[in-house]
C-alpha cells in the first residue's frame, strides 16, 4: 500500500467525517487527510486553488446542497474517487466521474482497506490496462446494481416455499443459523449468512441494524432514543431480544428511514 497517500474527504456529516479519518490512518497510520470539504460550494472553491496536492479523494454523494456529481462536472479533477454513500442509486454515475469504487454506508475498515487495495492496483497498472479494469467495473455494476433478490426458495416441512423478499420482516441469526421471520410471526431458516445478505437484499429497503439483525423499514414502529447515543427499534412482529443501533450507525439509520 502505497506511503504518505494524501487523501481529501468531502463530507457533511462530521462525524462520518471522523469515523472515515480513524479508519484510513488505523489501516496506514502514513496516511495524510489534506483537506475535509462539508459541501460542493466549499469543494468547489477548494479544488480551483488545488489541483494536485493529493492523492485520492472519498466523497458522499449526497450533500447539504445538492450531489457532490456536480463538483466533478464542473471542475476538472484529474484523480480518482471513491464515493461513499448510504445509497445504490447513483453508481452507475459514480464510475462516470473518476469513481474507482462505490463504498455503501456504513462502511468498515475490511471495506475500506479494499478500497486501498483497489486504488493501489489501478495506480500500479497506471495504463490502457488500469482504464480497461475501470471499464470493467462500470460493466459489473451496470448488471449488478440492478440485481437484488426477489424472493428465497425455502425448505420447510419437507417442501421447497417462494418467500417474497420484500414480505420478510427482519432476519436474525442465532447459533449460526439465520431465521426470516414474517408478519404473521412465521420463521424460515435461510441458507445465508447476514453478511451474504446485505449484499443480496436492496438497501432502500433493508438495513444491517448489528450483527444479529437485518431489518425491513416496512416493520419498523418506533425509534427509541437509548443509552450511548444508540437507538431501540420496534419491530413487528416483535422478537425476543432488543434491536439495538449503534451510536456510529445512527444517523445513517435516521437517514435510511428519512428516503
Amino acid at each position: 500500500m502505497k506511503k504518505n497517500l494524501h487523501i481529501v474527504i468531502i463530507e457533511d456529516e462530521a462525524a462520518t467525517a471522523r469515523n472515515l479519518e480513524y479508519i484510513l490512518k488505523e489501516i496506514n497510520p502514513e496516511i495524510q487527510i489534506v483537506k475535509t470539504l462539508p459541501s460542493i460550494a466549499e469543494a468547489m472553491d477548494w479544488f480551483r486553488l488545488n489541483d494536485s496536492d493529493y492523492d485520492l479523494i472519498f466523497s458522499d454523494i449526497r450533500l447539504s446542497d445538492g450531489l457532490s456529481f456536480e463538483i466533478f462536472k464542473q471542475i476538472n479533477i484529474r484523480k480518482p474517487v471513491v464515493f461513499v454513500t448510504a445509497y445504490n442509486d447513483y453508481a452507475i454515475e459514480a464510475f462516470r466521474n473518476n469513481g474507482i469504487d462505490y463504498v455503501l454506508k456504513p462502511f468498515d475498515t475490511e471495506e475500506i482497506q479494499r478500497t486501498l487495495l483497489k486504488y493501489d492496483t489501478l495506480i500500479a497498472d497506471n495504463s490502457k490496462n488500469g482504464q480497461d479494469k475501470t471499464e470493467s467495473l462500470l460493466q459489473e455494476l451496470q448488471y449488478t446494481t440492478k440485481q437484488y433478490k426477489k424472493s428465497f426458495l425455502i425448505h420447510y416441512c419437507g417442501r421447497l416455499i417462494p418467500v417474497d423478499a420484500a414480505k420478510i420482516n427482519w432476519f436474525h441469526t442465532a447459533n449460526e443459523i439465520v431465521y426470516a421471520h414474517m408478519a404473521d410471526g412465521r420463521q424460515y431458516v435461510v441458507e445465508f449468512t447476514l453478511e451474504q445478505l446485505e449484499h443480496e437484499l436492496d438497501p432502500t429497503l433493508f438495513f444491517r441494524a448489528n450483527r444479529q439483525f437485518i431489518i425491513n423499514k416496512n416493520a419498523v414502529d418506533a425509534v427509541e432514543y437509548f443509552f450511548n447515543g444508540r437507538l431501540l427499534v420496534k419491530i413487528h412482529p416483535l422478537p425476543q431480544e432488543q434491536i439495538l443501533v449503534s451510536k456510529a450507525k445512527a444517523m445513517h439509520f435516521r437517514k435510511w428511514l428519512d428516503q
